[in-house]
């Protein structure tokens, strides 16, 4: 058995993990653009919640950190689909 720890134990197990994911995917072809979509429509709440509220300072609202996420994370989701 080959030790987990190793560079290539690592890296085959890596591999498993990318093979799996990639399988996984190609199936759902609309989940990743639907999960980018749910993450803009989650910072628009939590930028809502946040003005209501008072906490324009809190830094996860300021740098709009779900808005950048999902925009990626949708573009993302689309090529995918778009190549598989």
């Amino acid at each position: 058995m080959p030790d987990p720890y190793s560079s290539s134990g690592l890296r085959d197990r890596l591999n498993r993990l990318i093979d799996a994911s990639g399988e996984y995917l190609a199936q759902r072809k609309g989940l990743l653009p639907l999960l980018g979509l749910a993450l803009i429509v989650l910072n628009g709440l939590l930028g809502l919640l946040a003005a209501a509220l008072g906490w324009d300072d809190f830094f996860f609202i300021r740098q709009m950190c779900l808005l950048q996420i999902g925009v990626v994370l949708a573009v993302l989701g689309i090529l995918l689909a778009w190549a598989l």
